[in-house]
């Protein structure tokens, strides 16, 4: 019965593919749609009023008459909507709210989760996973097992948003699954959707381990977790020993680089598959065509409508944006989208390059607000990810987590770079580590390389090795423990460094 499943879906999942190929094949006039489908269906909104979206008919329009903005300029609207009312960003009610903890003043941000958003964003992006993964997996039997996904929780009856629901991008997806499709998720919804996440993580252990599981879906850092778990519950040396016909691990919410090699710890035996994708609270932006590149296909018909804006116009007060016809490939942009869900221009924090233009797809280089750049060295996440990996396998050994924020410059000392490690098996010479690491980074930067040159403006990077257990006691302490949390990797200030040495002392 489940070997029939299986070829009725392999099947419905050609239907996909057709889809992708056709906005492979026409990328600019299915962006021009999506566009002219968001400013039609919100024309009568209270923003669509303000901008008569009714009146704007060319990109160029679109860009003069909206100003890009960042979260706090639309969290007063999203809280009138997360009270109730109507027809603010979006048309009618909107009862779902994803809660995120990205780059905002605020401690979280809350982002609209229309139904629009929810059937033809987030669901029609899983499908696009789903597609891609059966193409590139080699004899995929996905559904004729169980997949586990390492979501977040949710919280309802609210007093102060009466009628809305809020939580976790995933929790809010997998809380309006199809009836249809959880018999194929494990464990049950109850156990899935448990707020405190360490316990949902040993219950998922226990009610697991004698499942036949085929995937598993989540960040690398909770996966490691409950990884863990199960082997020292069980005994076994890998995971491959508990669930021996599992075909896939499908990541996101940070890079996949440093976890390569402990993943493939646990994942030994061929047959095993890694598959990245770009699912934010704010949209399903990318997935990962083919497992030979490890850069993704950015999604062009799912609701959103990008825009770029170069590096040199980050920090202006009004940054002029790229569009898709215009981007060149090596560059970085942080990405800007018109969503579904009621974002306008939004400014969503993440930054990206271009690895080929036909088709489009992209790599995630950070945060626009995670790089390091107090001596025009201009390091961005993809080359410090990199660059630890390099080193990692060097001296064979395993990172858990890492952060990095910069020493400044004062009347007796140079500048330069302060980096927090927290190894699962560390080296034995942390000096030697972390000359090695500091000359990676000038391979693979040459911006930090030149300021590096003869220690003239910058100083060897400084290592501190954490102990077991030191950014998950941080993120406790921050009240940050959930499907999405994760440490941010690079800073330009040094509030995060000095909270965590001070946890190491």
């Amino acid at each position: 019965m489940n070997s029939l499943i299986n070829a009725i879906w392999s099947q419905y999942l050609k239907v996909h593919q057709g889809q992708i190929e056709s906005f492979i094949e026409k990328p600019h006039e299915t962006q021009t749609a999506q566009l002219k489908t968001i400013l039609k269906t919100a024309r009568n909104t209270e923003w669509g009023l303000r901008y008569q979206f009714d009146s704007i008919t060319t990109k160029e329009e679109w860009k003069q008459r909206v100003p890009i903005r960042e979260y706090d300029l639309f969290k007063n609207d999203i809280n009138r909507m997360m009270q109730g009312e109507t027809d603010i960003l979006w048309p009618g009610r909107v009862k779902y709210f994803a809660k995120s903890s990205g780059t905002t003043a605020d401690k979280s941000k809350f982002i609209p989760i229309t139904n629009e958003n929810h059937k033809d964003c987030h669901t029609k992006g899983s499908w696009r996973l789903v597609a891609k993964l059966y193409e590139n997996l080699e004899n995929p039997k996905i559904v004729e097992g169980k997949s586990i996904l390492l979501v977040g929780s949710l919280n309802k009856d609210l007093k102060e948003y009466p009628g809305s629901i809020i939580g976790d991008v995933s929790a809010v997806i997998l809380q309006r699954t199809s009836k249809f499709a959880l018999p194929f998720i494990s464990p049950s919804l109850d156990i899935n959707l448990i707020p405190n996440f360490e316990e949902k993580l040993e219950l998922i252990a226990i009610n697991c381990l004698n499942e036949d599981i085929r995937m598993i879906a989540g960040t690398p850092t909770w996966a490691m977790v409950l990884f863990k778990k199960l082997l020292e519950i069980t005994g076994k040396q890998n995971i491959q020993e508990i669930w021996p016909n599992i075909q896939a691990f499908v990541h996101g919410a940070v890079s996949f680089v440093p976890y390569r090699k402990p993943f493939e710890t646990f994942f030994p035996n061929p047959g095993m598959s890694f598959m990245e994708t770009y699912n934010a609270s704010e949209g399903y932006f990318a997935v990962q065509n083919d497992f030979g590149h490890d850069d993704m296909l950015l999604l062009l018909d799912n609701g959103v409508y990008y825009e770029f804006i170069p590096m040199s116009e980050w920090e202006k007060e009004f940054p002029e944006t790229k569009l898709l016809h215009e981007v060149e490939v090596g560059k970085n942009y942080a990405m800007v989208i018109t969503t579904n869900s009621g974002l306008y221009r939004y400014k969503i924090g993440d930054t990206i390059q271009f690895t080929s233009t036909s088709p489009y797809k992209i790599k995630i280089t950070g945060r626009v607000k995670q790089f390091i750049n107090v001596f025009g060295e201009e390091l961005m996440v993809a080359n410090t990810d990199e660059a630890l990996a390099k080193t990692s396998k060097e001296f064979n050994v395993l990172v858990r987590d890492y952060t990095a924020a910069p020493i400044f410059l004062n009347t007796t000392s140079k500048g330069g770079h302060e980096w927090v490690i927290e190894f699962e098996k560390p080296p034995e010479d942390a000096e030697a580590f972390a000359n090695v690491l500091d000359d990676n980074l000038k391979k693979l930067n040459s911006d930090y390389e030149a300021k590096r040159y003869k220690g003239l403006a910058m100083e060897r990077l400084k290592l501190h090795i954490a102990p077991s257990g030191t950014f998950m006691k941080w993120l406790k302490n921050r009240n940050k423990i959930g499907a999405q949390q994760k440490v941010p990797r690079l800073s330009n200030e040094r509030n995060n460094i000095e909270e965590i040495i001070k946890l190491i002392s």
